[in-house]
């Protein structure tokens, strides 16, 4: 039988609501970093296999010069330009909805959506993310990419848990109502 796989936002953003600075700058994030500290993220990945991420959002994982973080998993990267299969890489141009509901259909693990924010928010429009891991980041950018944009539709959300951890950081974990199973 087929369990439902889920698709979950897991994102880090700033306490007023930006993933980035204007300029793509995630730097702020480090403010949290804590030796043997991963915030839950290899649990998390434990469930995962197929992971969606935005162009920019790959290209800056990429301009790290580390290993690539997920080489077991399929990854799509959502962009505008076709472009040949990579290793596990899969450059999708197509329909959101279409992917996320072939996804879904296969038996597998969960999905995993890391941004960028114009995918997160595209999903949302279409009611696509089951769940949302957001980590708050105890800090006021002032301006910069936010996460949730305008122009999508209101969403009911249940809290499933809140930590806090020691540097500050909060971790959210919601469930889009609309998306319950009964």
């Amino acid at each position: 039988m087929n369990t439902k796989r889920k698709v979950i936002l897991y994102i880090a953003m700033s306490l007023d609501g930006y993933i980035a600075k204007s300029d793509d700058d995630i730097s702020f994030l480090s403010i949290v970093e804590q030796k043997g500290q991963d915030y839950g993220y290899a649990e998390f990945v434990k469930n995962v296999d197929t992971v969606i991420w935005g162009r920019r959002t790959y290209d800056q994982i990429l301009s790290f010069g580390i290993p690539f973080p997920h080489p077991d998993k399929k990854v799509f990267v959502i962009t505008r330009t076709a472009k040949p299969k990579k290793a596990n890489v899969t450059f999708y141009s197509d329909s959101l909805k279409n992917l996320i509901e072939n996804l879904k259909a296969q038996n597998g693990k969960n999905i995993y959506v890391d941004g960028g924010a114009d995918i997160v928010n595209e999903l949302m429009k279409q009611n696509l993310i089951d769940e949302l891991i957001i980590s708050i980041i105890p800090v006021l950018l002032g301006c910069g990419k936010p996460l949730f944009q305008q122009g999508r539709p209101e969403n009911s959300l249940s809290l499933l848990s809140s930590i806090q951890y020691d540097k500050g950081l909060m971790q959210l974990h919601y469930v889009c109502i609309e998306n319950m199973v009964s």
